[in-house]
């Protein structure tokens, strides 16, 4: 038998994972990297420090199963989507550190398009809002801001990439600058409509074309891999943004299936076929992915930070000492005792999508605990979560039959069961909550011949446990209302424009 590793590059972490056919683990190998905040509201990484944890774990994963490139068939890159990388192309030397999705540094520039009127003109060729998730505005501001920068784009000396560009112009030594539909759908600068980067919007933001990687189907061989690794020779099959990817590791391959991920934000994807939908409660129309010929298209709705709240609750204020301690913490209570707790620690996305909107714990009271706080802090992920939800069932026309879920909070059964009452819809847990990795994974046996068909992914996959709604309807009506007041309360909180 031959095995799939999945090359999963997320925010905090980077991942290798080793699956067998039937979409089980084999092995796996993690190792975190430095989050770096220079400012409030900004925050980077070092590209190198990507690379070096994400070949690390390639190798460590293989070991611990006494595996060797030749029991591999492919290898399908997933990753964080909009962080964005800029380096030099002859040295492969970054410019500087990489800016990653959740950085708020280029809000100003954001608003000074819309106020120029071209918010229109963005929606109607990306899909997307104009904010400071995506990356074409972090382009600019780089080379705006890294002295020379400018002079050696125009030159053709740079290049930029999403991470999966990275990943891939370091496993082929420098030979591939390329990236897929789904990553490209994300950078501001791509027309989800034409399959290709768009002149007027590379001239609204200022960005050379000569920098951009080629794009790609998301399901293709493009190259054997050939950094003198432990996976030299072997093919890598699949490039795909790490939501794109949970959806099809959801085998949300039909219209109207959905998924939401709870990972270092949340993310709710719904397939929308090969017909782009524009939202009408702002939520984002987005590439999932491209395979023979066809783009599947789905809607989207982004929060921020939701898992990295629990992490934040861990090194921020040092209430537990490992992630999964949240849920003991949290039980210990039978409710939040009226604490709401917005995280909004790097702004809000959909269906809000305020730039200066900051995190807020409200109803504190003299009896409150760091229990509260932590039950409250993983209400409030499915409060943001059951927000996309009913903006994409208006969207839609349609209420969801059930939510499939995934990411490592999907793990905790205290989160999906109150999502579960605040939606008052079923909340499906499948069998391997690793689903963006095993998204990347199906996406690249279909591009070798590893999986015969779609209807061959989908007979692979399995519920662990479905979470029925047990709240009263009034009750969870009325938890939603006292929400949303938080949420404005957290609102505008940093000034405008503030660099």
């Amino acid at each position: 038998m031959k095995y799939l590793v999945s090359l999963d590059q997320g925010t905090t972490s980077s991942r290798a994972i080793v699956f067998d056919q039937g979409g089980s683990i084999v092995s796996v190998a993690q190792k975190e990297f430095k989050q770096i905040f220079p400012k409030p509201g900004w925050v980077e990484h070092d590209a190198h420090e990507i690379w070096s944890s994400q070949s690390g774990v390639i190798a460590e994963a293989l070991a611990g199963k006494n595996l060797h490139a030749k029991d591999i068939d492919c290898v399908g890159i997933t990753n964080q989507r909009e962080t964005t990388v800029v380096w030099d192309k002859k040295t492969s030397e970054p410019i500087g550190h990489a800016i990653v999705w959740q950085d708020r540094r280029t809000a100003g520039h954001c608003d000074r398009l819309k106020a120029d009127g071209l918010a229109d003109l963005f929606l109607k060729k990306t899909g997307l809002v104009l904010d400071a998730y995506f990356s074409g505005t972090k382009i600019t501001w780089m080379l705006d801001n890294i002295p020379g920068a400018r002079e050696r784009a125009e030159r053709g000396e740079l290049a930029f990439g999403t991470v999966d560009s990275w990943l891939v112009y370091k496993l082929t030594g420098g030979k591939l600058h390329i990236t897929d539909y789904s990553n490209a759908s994300r950078t501001l600068l791509f027309n989800i409509h034409t399959g290709d980067w768009d002149d007027e919007l590379l001239n609204a933001l200022n960005v050379p074309r000569g920098m951009l990687p080629e794009v790609r189907p998301s399901s293709q061989v493009y190259a054997e891999i050939s950094d003198g690794s432990v996976l030299n020779g072997i093919p890598i099959g699949s490039l795909v943004g790490d939501q794109q990817a949970a959806t099809m590791g959801q085998v949300c391959t039909e219209p109207g299936l959905a998924k939401n991920t709870y990972g270092t934000g949340c993310f709710l994807l719904m397939n929308t076929g090969t017909q782009a939908i524009e939202s009408k409660n702002k939520l984002l129309t987005t590439v999932a992915w491209n395979r023979d010929d066809t783009t599947t298209y789905a809607l989207e709705g982004s929060v921020f930070v939701g898992g990295a709240i629990v992490q934040w609750l861990r090194d921020g204020l040092e209430i537990i000492k490992t992630s999964p301690d949240v849920e003991g913490l949290a039980s210990s209570v039978p409710d939040s005792g009226g604490v709401f707790f917005v995280p909004a620690l790097t702004g809000l996305g959909a269906p809000d999508w305020d730039s200066y909107a900051r995190g807020a714990i409200l109803g504190i009271t003299r009896g409150t605990t760091s229990a509260h706080i932590a039950r409250a802090a993983l209400e409030g992920i499915a409060f943001q979560v059951a927000d996309l939800v009913s903006a994409m069932e208006s969207d839609s026309g349609e209420k969801l039959k059930e939510l499939r879920v995934d990411g490592g909070a999907a793990a905790n059964n205290l989160l999906l069961q109150f999502q579960a009452d605040i939606l008052q819809t079923p909340v499906v847990r499948p069998t391997v909550l690793e689903t963006t990795a095993l998204g990347a994974a199906y996406l690249a046996g279909l591009a070798t011949g590893y999986y015969k068909s779609i209807d061959d992914v989908r007979s692979h996959w399995q519920a662990d446990r479905t979470f029925e709604p047990a709240m009263p309807a009034d009750q969870a009506r009325a938890l939603r209302d006292r929400w949303r007041e938080a949420v404005d309360r957290a609102k505008g909180w940093e000034p405008k424009d503030n660099g």
